[in-house]
């Protein structure tokens, strides 16, 4: 039976994975069965389901690939839950009852456990008039509250927080609400918000040139283009919100732009996606893999990395059929481009169990190599799925290889793409992963250095009283285990005292390899370190030190 590194991974385990019946009888004794299950119901839309439980058994097992929280908890449940864990919503109608309707559907949503993104983008500013009632339009915002209200009931009556993104374009006659609505910290705190920054926008704050802010052709007011920009950075330095999004760089980037447009992301950011469109998660636990760790010879053993890639992405792509689905709409975007979203997580552990230090241009070079390892394996098994199970429906193999992550892929990829389709559009993303990090023994979260050699967590309890437990990092776990009481090499670093363009260097360093996107968290931002902030990393101060990088 395994045995949990930390008493707050089986309690992880134990609160938000473990199945259970309604009175709360363990239906899984130990993890084995958690992954038995999770196995079992994956394995249940293949042809030959006994063929392929013990092969994703095996993947599961000693945590190796982890299933997002989603997947874990509610595969082989028979529970009337989604399996993704990221929704974007339907286009919002600039109209009550349109809107009113979005709503609803946000809601149900949130019920089987799905977060949301929204672009509000396209409801009239505050002001507008509203024909036929002789009104005027109280905007995107007035609505925006509405949806944070919702989102607090939702999470009032289950056990996982909501979590919503909202986004605006920025020549929207509202922008410079929405970048200054987090300034009341009453408001607006279901949501993450992003600014959605257009190519033209950047050329207009370039050349300090001014800006129409803009709705159904109808010029609201013009800005200095610079100023705008600033007051985002201001109202980021001041509450960490809002993010940019660059979204003509994500819709020429995409696999889909011959068939899609994309307007949001998913809560977190590590997902751009269409109108209902939708992405399961699930990471490859790269600290699992290295063999020999802290030796001169240690490495993460290719072979291993290709087939456990090989069989994460088998499984991800059968719970786009294993799922439930909140909405008809997100079914059938999911079934036409079957999009998942790979990444890892253990990242930083792996590195130093090789002997690398985070952030270094050993270790991005490192990362590199491993991302692409993890990506062209990706492509490759899909390849191997639609052999045998057919492409995804939208597949277009002239459009599909001239856009996004296809025009770095080596030639054999490509080719092996133009003869035989692929069953998944999208493939790879990296999330913050930072539940499944700790249930996992507390491996270093994402892409993320390690955040501290060991803290203290405090942990919500059912009763809604917290508890504190000590947190020590897998990797420096493993040294004591092996080392004793000798002291950390100098390559032992942490998010405490690495500068943040170490942390840029990584993202840089992983993000060639990644066809959606990358979550991630810039920590230790104090003020005692602003002096080393780099101007545009000057996200966060002391009371909010995270930031979220889009």
């Amino acid at each position: 039976m395994t045995r949990f590194a930390a008493p707050i991974a089986e309690q992880i385990w134990d609160m938000k994975y473990r199945f259970k019946d309604a009175d709360g009888t363990p239906k899984d004794v130990t993890v084995e069965d958690t992954w038995r299950r999770i196995a079992r119901d994956l394995a249940q839309v293949e042809k030959d389901p006994a063929a392929w439980e013990t092969p994703f058994y095996e993947a599961l097992e000693d945590f190796k690939y982890l299933p997002a929280g989603r997947i874990t908890a509610g595969a082989g449940t028979a529970r009337r839950v989604t399996l993704f864990n990221c929704f974007v919503m339907g286009t919002v109608p600039d109209s009550m009852g349109g809107i009113f309707d979005m709503l609803r559907e946000a809601a149900l949503t949130m019920q089987q456990g799905g977060g949301i993104g929204y672009d509000f983008s396209t409801i009239r500013p505050k002001g507008a008039d509203v024909k036929g009632v002789s009104a005027d339009a109280s905007g995107p915002l007035s609505f925006m509250d509405v949806w944070d209200a919702m989102c607090r009931t939702i999470m009032s009556a289950g056990s996982r927080r909501g979590a919503m993104m909202a986004t605006m374009r920025c020549d929207h006659p509202d922008v410079e609400d929405f970048i200054t609505a987090k300034s009341d910290p009453a408001r607006l705190r279901m949501f993450n918000m992003s600014v959605l920054i257009t190519d033209a926008f950047m050329e207009a704050v370039k050349a300090d040139g001014s800006w129409d802010l803009v709705f159904g052709g109808k010029v609201y007011r013009t800005v200095q283009a610079r100023d705008l920009w600033n007051g985002i950075m201001r109202a980021t330095f001041d509450f960490a919100e809002p993010g940019v999004i660059f979204i003509d760089r994500i819709n020429q980037a995409n696999n889909l732009s011959y068939c899609e447009t994309i307007a949001a992301t998913n809560p977190c950011g590590e997902q751009p996606l269409p109108p209902y469109g939708a992405c399961l998660l699930g990471s490859i636990n790269l600290a699992k893999l290295v063999v020999d760790p802290f030796e001169e010879t240690a490495q993460v053993c290719k072979t291993a990395l290709r087939d456990l890639v090989a069989t994460a992405v088998r499984m991800m792509d059968n719970v786009v059929d294993a799922s439930n689905f909140p909405l008809e709409a997100q079914a059938r975007e999911a079934q036409a481009k079957r999009r998942i979203g790979l990444g890892v997580t253990g990242l930083a552990d792996a590195l130093l169990m090789t002997g690398l230090r985070y952030g270094s241009d050993a270790a991005a070079a490192q990362t590199e190599e491993w991302m692409k390892e993890i990506a062209r394996a990706a492509y490759l098994a899909s390849v191997d799925l639609a052999k045998e199970k057919g492409a995804f429906p939208l597949f277009d193999a002239e459009q599909y290889l001239a856009s996004g992550t296809m025009m770095q892929m080596d030639d054999d990829v490509r080719d092996a793409i133009r003869q035989h389709g692929i069953r998944n559009a999208l493939l790879t993303s990296v999330a913050p992963t930072g539940t499944i990090s700790l249930y996992a023994g507390n491996v270093s979260s994402g892409i993320e250095p390690v955040f501290a050699y060991a803290y203290t967590r405090k942990v919500l309890q059912k009763d809604g009283s917290r508890t504190e437990e000590e947190v020590v990092d897998y990797a420096v776990q493993m040294w004591r285990d092996r080392r004793g009481d000798a002291e950390l090499p100098d390559y032992f670093v942490n998010a405490q005292t690495l500068a943040p363009m170490d942390h840029v260097k990584m993202q840089a360093a992983a993000q060639k390899w990644v066809d959606s996107s990358i979550s991630l968290k810039i920590s230790a931002l104090t003020p005692s370190r602003m002096s080393t902030w780099p101007p545009g990393i000057r996200a966060a101060r002391a009371a909010r030190p995270t930031v979220r990088m889009t």
